[in-house]
C-alpha cells in the first residue's frame, strides 16, 4: 500500500488544501516549489550540514537497560530530548527556514502549544537574522513560562492567543489570520504535519531524518534495520511522522501512536483524537478531529501543552483509517508515572508530551526478544512546574 501523498495533496481521503482565497498565492507557490527547492543537493548539503553541526545529529539510539529490564523486551529510545532547543521541532524549522529563504520571504510566523516549536523557530530566525513572531494560547503561555522567555531572549515577539480555550487550536486560527494579512513578505513555518498541503508532506519529510538514523544506527547496534515495534506521541504527530516514515512500507514493523486521553476518554476532558474524533477540516486539511454534532470544534484537553489538540494530521488519519498504525491513548496519569519512571530508572527527564508514549509501554503485550524503539521526542526541562505541581514522586 502506498502511504505516500498523492498529486493533489491527499493521504487516502484525508488531506488537501481547504483554504480562504487570500491564501491561495502562498499555498500554491510552496505547492510549486518545495519539491524543487529541497531536492537540490546545494540545499541538502545546508541542511545536512546545520542538523550536524547546529543541531547536534545523529542524536543517540539509547538501550535503556533499566526501563528494559522491567518490561522484559528490548528497549531502545531514540534521544531527540538532545537536540539543540530540547526536542525533536527544530529538525523541521532549520528545513523551513532554509526553504523561506529561497523563497525570498523576510517574515516568519509561527504557532506554538508547549513552546518547544516557538523556540525552534525562534532559534532559527536569529540564526538567519529574520523577523519573528510567534502565537501561542495564553493557558500554554502561563504553563509554559521558560519556553515563553526562551523565545523572547531570542528576539521573537510572543502574541497571545485569547480566544476559545486559549490553547494550540487557537494559537494556530491567529497564526492563519496573520499570514492571510501579510501574504506577500511572510512565511508560516507550521510545526507538526497539520495544515493545508504541502505542509503535512514537508514536515514529514525534514523530520524523516529520525527514522533514517533508527535504521542506521538499529543496523550497527542489532545487526538489523527493522524494530518489532516503534513507539511514538500524537498530537498533530510530526515525531511520529518522522519515527515512523521510512518504516510506513514495510509491514513487520508495528506502528505504535500515543495520544493524550487527558482524565479518562468518557471523561470529557481528552485529547484522542481516533477515539472521538471524526471526518472534518481543521486549519486547512481534512482529517479526523473532534466536533459536535453540528462540526464545531471540541476544546481538547491534556496535561501536556504539545498533544492538547482536538484533531491529528491527514497522514496520521489515513494510518488509523487503513489500519497501519495502532493507535494507543495514555491518561495523564498514566502519562506522568511513566515520566517518573523513566527519571528513576534511566536518569532521562522526559517531555511529558514522551511520557505519553513510555505510557504504552504497560498496555502492550511484549516479548523477551522483541526490539522497541521509542521515540523520546523531548526533554522535560520545561515541564518541571508540571511535574511540582503533579507532586506525587
Amino acid at each position: 500500500m502506498k502511504y505516500d501523498v498523492d498529486s493533489n495533496g491527499y493521504y487516502g481521503q484525508f488531506g488537501g488544501a481547504f483554504i480562504p482565497e487570500m491564501l491561495y498565492p502562498n499555498i500554491e507557490e510552496l505547492r510549486e516549489q518545495y519539491l524543487k527547492i529541497i531536492e537540490k543537493e546545494s540545499f541538502k548539503a545546508e541542511f545536512d550540514d546545520l542538523l550536524k553541526q547546529y543541531v547536534g545529529r545523529p542524536t543517540p539510539l539509547y538501550f535503556a537497560k533499566r526501563l528494559s529490564e522491567k518490561y522484559k523486551a528490548k528497549i531502545y529510545l531514540k534521544r531527540e530530548d538532545l537536540c539543540h532547543t530540547g526536542a525533536h521541532k527544530v529538525n523541521n524549522t532549520i528545513g523551513q527556514i532554509l526553504l523561506a529563504k529561497a523563497l525570498n520571504k523576510q517574515k516568519i510566523i509561527a504557532e506554538t502549544g508547549a513552546g518547544q516549536h516557538g523556540v525552534a523557530t525562534a532559534t532559527v530566525c536569529a540564526l538567519m537574522g529574520m523577523e519573528c513572531i510567534v502565537y501561542m494560547g495564553e493557558v500554554d503561555m502561563a504553563r509554559q513560562r521558560p519556553n515563553v522567555e526562551r523565545m523572547r531572549l531570542l528576539g521573537a515577539e510572543v502574541v497571545p492567543a485569547k480566544s476559545g480555550s486559549r490553547t494550540l487550536k487557537d494559537a494556530t486560527n491567529e497564526a492563519m489570520r496573520h499570514w492571510i494579512s501579510n501574504p506577500t513578505d511572510t512565511h508560516y513555518i507550521i510545526g507538526s504535519v497539520v495544515g493545508p498541503h504541502p505542509y503535512p508532506d514537508m514536515v514529514a519529510r525534514f523530520q524523516s531524518v529520525i527514522s533514517a538514523e533508527i535504521r542506521t544506527q538499529l543496523s550497527s547496534l542489532e545487526g538489523r534495520a527493522l524494530p518489532d515495534k516503534i513507539i511514538a506521541c500524537v498530537g498533530g504527530g510530526s515525531n511520529a511522522a518522522g519515527a515512523f516514515y521510512h518504516y510506513l512500507n514495510d509491514e513487520r514493523v508495528e506502528l505504535i501512536a500515543v495520544e493524550a486521553a487527558g482524565k479518562g476518554n468518557e471523561s470529557g476532558k481528552s485529547a484522542a483524537t481516533t477515539v472521538l474524533g471524526k471526518p472534518g477540516v481543521l486549519h486547512g486539511s481534512k482529517t479526523l478531529l473532534m466536533q459536535t454534532e453540528d462540526g464545531q470544534v471540541v476544546e481538547p484537553y491534556s496535561i501536556s501543552a504539545g498533544l492538547d489538540y482536538p484533531g491529528i494530521g491527514p497522514i496520521h488519519a489515513h494510518l488509523f483509517d487503513v489500519g497501519r498504525v495502532k493507535f494507543e491513548s495514555a491518561t495523564d496519569q498514566e502519562a506522568m508515572e511513566a515520566g517518573v519512571e523513566l527519571s528513576r530508572l534511566e536518569g532521562i527527564i522526559p517531555a511529558i508530551e514522551s511520557a505519553h508514549a513510555l505510557a504504552a509501554l504497560s498496555k502492550l503485550e511484549l516479548k523477551a526478544d522483541e526490539i522497541i524503539v521509542i521515540n523520546l521526542s523531548g526533554r522535560g526541562d520545561k515541564d518541571l512546574e508540571t511535574y511540582i505541581k503533579w507532586g506525587k514522586y
